[in-house]
């Protein structure tokens, strides 16, 4: 199996990044949707890579259109809301697949991992916690929070490791 940090993504605004420009840091992968139930989370990930960056932290958004159909935005009107209604400033990612046939092959990978790092996308804002070393972590519910203590706990354990 590949480091997740092998792949490369497009940015929302469409410039190709390697995810290993982020080696050394933890991640918080999140699958992110406009018009879901769970959106004012971007609101607690913005703090969350706020508070952390400059300990490590990246928090990567990507986009998904799977649930509910509540992503149906193009990248730069997914751009435009988010900095509009959250001033997310966290890297966004072009809208991918995170499940059925089409699956991304990073997300294809992601859920590839046992449970309970890995395993299905249930809907919006599931949360991949990924190490320093480009492994999966841990994964949190689209119900929880970015400022759940467990959450926030994991990620502060991981930031002290080097």
């Amino acid at each position: 199996m590949s480091n997740i940090l092998d792949r490369k993504m497009k940015r929302l605004n469409g410039v190709e990044q390697s995810l290993s420009d982020y080696k050394g840091k933890v991640l918080l992968l999140v699958n992110v949707a406009s018009h879901c139930g769970n959106t004012p989370q971007y609101k607690g990930l913005q703090e969350l890579h706020s508070r952390y960056q400059s300990k490590g932290l990246e928090v990567l958004g990507f986009p998904a259109n799977n649930f509910g159909a509540q992503e149906p935005g193009t990248d730069q009107e997914i751009a435009q809301f988010c900095a509009t209604n959250y001033s997310v400033n966290f890297p966004m990612f072009s809208k991918i697949s995170v499940k059925g046939k089409d699956i991304h092959p990073l997300y294809a990978e992601l859920t590839s991992e046992p449970e309970p790092v890995g395993g299905d996308v249930r809907w919006n804002f599931q949360k991949f916690l990924v190490d320093r070393s480009g492994k999966v972590a841990a994964k949190f519910s689209p119900s929880t929070p970015p400022n759940d203590k467990a959450l926030v706990e994991k990620v502060e354990e991981l930031l002290a490791k080097e």
